[in-house]
């Protein structure tokens, strides 16, 4: 194994992963995109540890289970996700906003030592975390409906002066 650590930030959306990989050694960043799916994503893990020297930490933003999985699988080293944790000082963001400058700032805060490590979760974490968020959208839902219900009733002449959603109701 090389000496030295590897920084690698990833910014991932829905169709696209920018990769910028950061040696020690090395002033110039190793840059380049990759289509978000499956095989891609493999390929981009291989890719990253064959051009990686030592230790790899890796900081994604906005990372799938799939990225996530990909960069598990095939990775030395630890990971950092930063979405929250990464600072964000009153006059960072410019005129122009990309993909590139985005994965560039997340490697360069990771050499810095400015981001904090985070858990990201499971996928046991993460299906208990879309059963509560259905849970919540569901009360949302039947709440909209009984007001949507109430004034509906109330336009027709039909005035509830009790509590309402009781069973005399």
């Amino acid at each position: 194994m090389k000496e030295g650590t590897t920084f690698i930030g990833l910014d991932a959306h829905k169709k696209t992963i920018q990769v910028c990989l950061l040696r020690s050694n090395r002033e110039e960043p190793l840059e380049w995109q990759v289509v978000n799916e499956p095989g891609t994503v493999r390929r981009m893990a291989k890719k990253i540890l064959e051009e990686a020297q030592g230790e790899v930490l890796s900081c994604s933003r906005g990372g799938s289970v799939r990225l996530r999985a990909a960069a598990s699988a095939a990775r030395r080293g630890r990971d950092v996700p930063g979405h929250r944790a990464v600072p964000h000082p009153p006059q960072a963001r410019g005129p122009i906003k990309t993909d590139k400058r985005d994965a560039r700032k997340l490697a360069e805060l990771l050499r810095a030592k400015l981001l904090t490590e985070v858990h990201p979760p499971n996928s046991e974490e993460e299906a208990v975390r879309d059963l509560c968020r259905c849970r919540e959208d569901a009360k949302e839902d039947l709440l909209r409906c009984r007001h949507r219900l109430g004034k509906m009733l109330l336009r027709r002449g039909f005035a509830w002066h009790q509590s309402a959603w009781t069973l005399k109701f």
